[in-house]
């Protein structure tokens, strides 16, 4: 009876952690891709053709970003920024051949604005 006591409340623990850790994203990159064309959609007003090309391009630097985590499991963190950095410049640069200048205006201050929001979001930056 001991036993079957302490295996629920192991198993009750286990629910209850899993539950209280509220945002986690899948980082599922044809999720990630969709989730952001749709925000860069409505940001710089992307037509049809250039809807299908962004989505495309979040797709592959999606998929450059995962296999880059993926192999870097408890390898050198400074190491993989660079490189995904690296990839974001890449990225960037396709992005900028996707848009005319007017919406790459806009790109860019969308991406500030999240760039903004995400430091806001960090832990001590709470006010």
């Amino acid at each position: 009876m001991k036993k079957i006591g302490v295996t629920l409340i192991l198993v009750m623990l286990v629910v209850v952690t899993s539950i209280a850790q509220p945002g986690q994203r899948s980082f599922d990159p044809a999720e990630m891709a969709k989730r952001q064309t749709e925000q860069i959609k409505k940001a710089v007003d992307l037509n049809e053709k250039q809807e299908k090309k962004v989505s495309d391009l979040f797709v592959e630097t999606g998929e450059k970003m995962k296999a880059l985590r993926d192999e870097n499991q408890g390898g050198d963190f400074e190491k993989m920024r660079e490189k995904m950095n690296e990839i974001r410049a890449e990225q960037d640069k396709k992005m900028k051949e996707i848009l005319t200048e007017e919406q790459w205006s806009k790109y860019q201050k969308f991406q500030e604005e999240r760039r903004a929001q995400r430091r806001d979001r960090r832990p001590g930056n709470r006010r």
